[in-house]
């Protein structure tokens, strides 16, 4: 059997990350995707997905995504059934996040304000790369 899902969209809101009572991250955002095919009065309609990610993807997207990125999604489609308290059963469909990644390129502000990323080199004694 095969459930893999790729989707690209906007962050609708920023991340929003809480724990388990377990001490386990989970990540909660939704993305708004545009459909490739304009409706009856020639405009695009807007798809609103759920995204659930856990552990290191759920913190990695609450620190680096905020609302209006482009993320591009990898993951699986899931279908989570849950009772209201009136009894009556609900389903929930939501993709659950293998990898996330950046869409878009950082904007020149948040680029502006972070200091550069450093990098994985090995480098001598002397800050020299080794050849």
């Amino acid at each position: 059997m095969l459930n893999r899902i790729t989707i690209m969209g906007r962050l609708v809101a920023n991340p929003e990350l809480r724990y388990t009572p377990k001490g386990t991250p989970v990540c909660s955002i939704r993305i708004a995707c545009d459909r490739e095919v304009k409706n009856a009065d020639g405009e695009y309609d807007t798809d609103f997905i759920d995204v659930v990610a856990w552990r290191s993807v759920a913190e990695n997207i609450a620190r680096r995504f905020a609302k209006g990125r482009m993320a591009v999604i990898d993951g699986r489609l899931q279908i989570r059934p849950w009772t209201d308290r009136d009894g009556i059963r609900h389903y929930a469909t939501e993709i659950l996040a293998n990898r996330v990644y950046f869409g878009d390129s950082r904007p020149a502000v948040e680029a502006e304000n972070e200091p550069p990323e450093e990098d994985n080199y090995d480098y001598d004694d002397e800050g020299e790369l080794p050849i």
